[in-house]
């Protein structure tokens, strides 16, 4: 559904000027902050309002009153890190939803958002002060607890609009007291519709949490002064084991007797698929069971907090479900087990196996004393349409998250949901419950409110939104006026074209659609990828701030590319496409952080295979894209070409190369420094040490203190260097000659034994670990993929033997984390290989360098690269002077760029027990 425009207000005055153009050309008004609804709640087809770009700033806190004025684009976590500062940590902003990092508390507000502690403080609705508004009129409004006034008391107009309002919705209420009494706010979840019941006498003629969950369909919010609650200063998570979530939900009553601030429950399909994905330490501190509680139980005294907790379960035993149980007392598998839960929406979305499931019916709700009933029933309607659905949600408060495997492409599967979600929601209905419980209605479930609610509600509902916005500008086809809930599926009109890929992109779950479509569909809008903190995806958003450059845009663009009538024109040769995928860094960091494993890299390097068929390639493709065919060639005159790079010469050269001339051309390796480290082969030693393009081009030192460690670890090497990944052209999307250097490594590597292969450079390892195997579909490919290790894993594997190093390791090391060894071979490598050898302080750079391979040396990308350095790497090196652990070139490179006097090593020169001396190696490339 694409919008006529996006505008990017900054203050209250631009929204005012985009309401009454927009209400005078009769154009509709969407408002957007973090863009991670699952009901489609933020798109429309007139302008978009989007406040996450600039108006995102918290105006004022008061530690003393407990209160926070903040404009609506700022992110969750951004207003709870000013609050906690602010109070010295003693007060935070409570609704904290999944999408936290990266949903804004204008979005919170428009859907009455509630999060993993809501069993304890509620929803948005439940901490909103005021809001400052703009009317469908563009009059300035403030809303509060007990009334609505102009926000200037001056502006005239704003007053008598505002005195007018408040007649039209004083009489709504009287003429609707017993219908909101007895229809609205029965269970802790009920979010869907609007929230009348505040306008109430007796709730004070609350307009304020009245428009909270309105979803911008009657005013857009500029403005909120919100409550901030205390943090008690004792927690502690204890994580229950079942054999299935409905003995789970079963014992949540019981919990709840016991107070707790978190009752949240997933199923071990999202286990599974989190370790699948991220690998099996990614997921720790479980206990048995094959469904999981987390309880949060907190206090003031440590002590009480302790016997709660013990006589909690007692009584859990004692009724006999639980499986297994597990006080989670350290700090990083805490951290672990509320990932997976966060990521449930879109751990969800693609299961280990490869299925595809979706929303539709992802938000229901019932009391918490029917749940473990209610998913009994639901459970057994699945069954009755041949369904699966994945479960994980907020058990305290009686809502149940599903994604279901819905089949949205054919008529045929369009019929199985319709029919479905239609008795899905009058089960939902039968016991009580809300089609609802924190997403909103949306376009996903409007149409369904009056199976919920009587036909005198959904009048007071259609009045209420009219009183506000009478010409149904704002939000519209939500909640009031709904369009049929099957109409504009996303995954309906799919082109029918086999889209053809050198990549294997095929899923081990068959789907009806083109292997290409099912892996750029799998983006489900969960936006991880726009958060500032956490994982390191997606340098290029968090350097430019706009949405294009996201991974979550980037897979918009190649979804609309896909589609029968696209938005996106011309397929393959999409220059729109190419432009969203040119900041793309393929640090492949996304296909471990996207919850659902979304890999731009590959999908970019697909692309730009095709696109540069029938368009010129940038220079740089020739350049650095060919780079190893220029590394044998340098390697015959390294003096030669290492003198001249000290001229003029190598500024012209690099502009003539499409480079960048700010950065310092590396020194080439001579073929007498190389074959100094490699030393001779032997065929029967335990462990291949693969001397990769870029460590024996530019880093052979490297080569050889690797030997010489594996040699302190009792270790037989046969070290080689004929082999290549062809990663430079895999990056600049040169597929078929990739395919041919890997092709050729495939058969040097397979040599029929299980010998470890141990590669130098983390990107060639990944490389060799992932592009291998899907673009070489053979069986020795594969074979030589699951061999490969980089050097930190392998020191990992070593030291887990017994291997102690015989080198004094420095206590402290900074970490440039390389995104490639990140995603490949688990985002903790780095980090288990310092600690495994004794390292004791370790600060991690956790974040893409910038430069990526060619990206940070091409002319146009050099602003970009540097901005990149600023996310992680920039401040690390200024925060200490400690050696920088740097296995990958493009990290080395880009440390020496920042500060040329910072010793820069990889891990093998760190823990190498007889390092030469610069002159032992005659003929260059040693740094």
């Amino acid at each position: 559904m694409p919008p006529v425009g996006v505008v990017f207000p900054r203050t209250p005055a631009d929204v005012v000027a985009v309401v009454r153009g927009c209400a005078s050309r009769g154009l509709a008004i969407t408002g957007r902050g973090g863009g991670t609804s699952l009901a489609g709640n933020a798109i429309g087809r007139g302008v978009v309002l989007d406040f996450s770009r600039y108006m995102n700033r918290v105006v004022e806190i008061d530690a003393t009153a407990r209160t926070a004025v903040v404009e609506p684009g700022i992110v969750l976590t951004d207003l709870q890190a000013a609050v906690q500062a602010e109070s010295s940590g003693d007060l935070t902003f409570a609704p904290d939803p999944s999408s936290k990092s990266r949903a804004t508390v204008g979005g919170a507000i428009g859907n009455d958002a509630c999060g993993n502690h809501s069993v304890r403080y509620g929803r948005t609705s439940d901490h909103v002060l005021a809001l400052d508004l703009v009317t469908a009129a563009g009059h300035r409004l403030t809303a509060t607890r007990t009334g609505l006034r102009a926000t200037d008391p001056a502006d005239d107009a704003a007053v008598e609009a505002a005195e007018m309002l408040t007649d039209e919705l004083t009489a709504l209420t009287a003429d609707h007291l017993a219908d909101f009494r007895l229809e609205l706010g029965r269970i802790p979840r009920q979010v869907s519709g609007f929230h009348l019941a505040n306008l109430l006498p007796e709730n004070g003629f609350d307009v304020a949490r009245a428009l909270v969950g309105s979803e911008g369909t009657c005013v857009i919010v500029v403005a909120a002064t919100v409550q901030l609650v205390p943090v008690p200063p004792n927690a502690i998570l204890l994580c229950l084991g079942y054999r299935d979530i409905v003995d789970a939900a079963r014992d949540t009553t019981t919990i709840l007797d016991y107070h707790p601030a978190a009752l949240e429950g997933i199923d071990s399909k999202i286990v599974d698929t989190m370790r699948w994905r991220r690998g099996t330490d990614s997921v720790v501190g479980l206990p048995d069971g094959a469904a999981w509680l987390y309880v949060s139980l907190d206090g003031d005294d440590p002590a009480e907090v302790r016997d709660r907790r013990d006589d909690l379960i007692a009584k859990l035993h004692a009724n006999g479900r639980l499986v297994d149980s597990r006080v989670v007392d350290d700090a990083g598998e805490r951290a672990s087990l509320w990932r997976v839960r966060e990521d449930g929406a879109g751990l969800s979305g693609r299961l280990e196996e490869g299925g595809e499931s979706w929303t539709g019916w992802e938000d229901s709700a019932v009391a918490p004393d029917q749940l473990a009933d209610y998913l009994v029933a639901i459970t057994a309607l699945l069954d009755e349409f041949g369904l699966t659905g994945i479960f994980y949600g907020h058990f305290g408060a009686g809502c149940m998250h599903i994604r279901i495997d819905f089949d949205q492409r054919t008529p045929e599967g369009r019929d199985v949901m319709e029919r479905f979600v239609r008795r899905a929601a009058q089960l939902c209905v039968d016991f009580g419950g809300s089609m609802s419980g924190e997403h909103g209605d949306g376009r996903a479930r409007s149409e369904l409110l009056p199976m919920m609610y009587s036909s005198r509600m959904m009048q007071a509902f259609a009045r209420f939104a009219r009183i506000w916005d009478p010409n149904a500008l704002l939000g519209p086809h939500a909640i009031v006026d709904p369009e049929p809930f099957m109409a504009d599926l996303s995954q309906e009109g799919i082109s029918p074209r086999e889209w053809q890929t050198s990549f294997d992109l095929t899923p081990s779950h068959r789907v009806p659609v083109a292997d290409f479509v099912h892996a750029v569909q799998g983006c489900i809008g969960v936006g991880r990828c726009r958060a500032d903190t956490g994982g390191v995806m997606c340098p290029s958003y968090r350097a430019t701030r706009d949405e294009k450059d996201s991974t979550r845009g980037r897979a918009r663009a190649l979804q609309e590319m896909v589609r029968t009538a696209p938005t996106v024109a011309d397929g393959w040769a999409s220059e729109d496409v190419r432009e969203s995928l040119d900041l793309c860094l393929s640090c492949k960091a996304c296909a471990t952080d996207c919850p659902v494993g979304v890999d731009m890299a590959t999908y970019r390097s697909e692309f730009f295979d095709h696109y540069y068929r029938t368009h010129r390639r940038p220079l740089s493709h020739h350049s650095l894209g060919r780079l190893p065919l220029w590394l044998r060639l340098t390697e015959r005159a390294a003096p030669v070409v290492n003198a001249l790079a000290r001229t003029r010469l190598a500024g012209i050269g690099a502009r003539l190369g499409g480079l960048t001339d700010r950065r310092e051309i590396p020194e080439f390796a001579s073929r007498k420094a190389v074959r100094a480290n490699l030393g001779p082969r032997d065929e029967s030693a335990a462990v291949v040490l693969l001397a990769d393009t870029f460590t024996r081009g530019f880093r052979p030192e490297v080569i050889g203190a690797a030997r010489r460690v594996l040699g302190d670890a009792g270790t037989t090497t046969d070290c080689r260097a004929d082999a290549c990944c062809g990663l430079t052209y895999i990056s600049t999307g040169q597929l078929d000659t990739a395919r041919t250097h890997l092709r050729a490594a495939a058969q040097i590597l397979d040599d029929g034994t299980e010998r470890p292969i141990v590669v130098l450079e983390p990107s060639c390892a990944a490389a060799f670990r992932t592009d291998l195997p899907e673009l070489v579909h053979t069986d020795s490919a594969r074979r030589v993929a699951a061999r490969v290790r980089s050097f930190a894993d392998h020191v990992v594997h070593l030291a887990a033997d017994g291997w102690v190093p015989r080198t004094a390791v420095p206590d402290a090391v900074t970490v440039q984390t390389h995104c490639h060894e990140y995603s490949a071979f688990g985002a903790a490598t780095q980090r288990k290989a310092l600690a495994a050898v004794g390292v004791t302080q370790v600060r991690e750079a956790t974040g893409c360098c910038g430069v990526a391979g060619n990206f940070g040396f091409e002319k146009d990308h050099y602003e970009l690269s540097m901005k990149v350095a600023e996310q992680a790497l920039a401040p690390a090196l200024r925060a200490d002077t400690a050696p920088v652990l740097t296995d990958g070139f493009s990290c080395h490179m880009q440390v020496r760029q920042l500060d040329p006097t910072r010793s820069s090593l990889h891990l093998a020169q760190i823990l190498d027990p007889a390092p030469p001396t610069p002159s032992t190696l005659d003929g260059g490339g040693y740094r």
